[in-house]
């Protein structure tokens, strides 16, 4: 099993905590993909499972191409199923505190 895949299983289960991994170790992947550190900071805060699933397939010859933007929207699926998961859970106590 390569490096990639062993970050992909962690962002699996942290997402954020891999980017922070990335950013403290210097991984070049993070700061090829990104032309500025804005860009990976706000993927950090808003859509941590794509951002990581960016940075495995970027490239930097060619970018992100072909299934790697099939892989990109999948880490957004996942972004948006876990702010719908957390604001589900958030009415749950608000009902259960009532």
């Amino acid at each position: 099993m390569g490096c990639g895949c062993l970050v992909a299983l962690a962002a699996w289960i942290s997402p954020r905590f891999v980017l922070f991994l990335m950013w403290l170790f210097q991984w070049d992947r993070l700061s090829l993909a990104f032309s500025s550190w804005l860009m990976g900071f706000v993927g950090f805060l808003i859509v941590p499972y794509a951002t990581v699933i960016y940075v495995l397939c970027y490239d930097p010859l060619r970018g992100v191409s072909g299934f790697g933007w099939v892989l990109v929207i999948v880490g957004l699926v996942l972004d948006f199923g876990s702010w719908g998961n957390a604001g589900q859970r958030g009415r749950e106590r608000q009902r259960q505190s009532s």
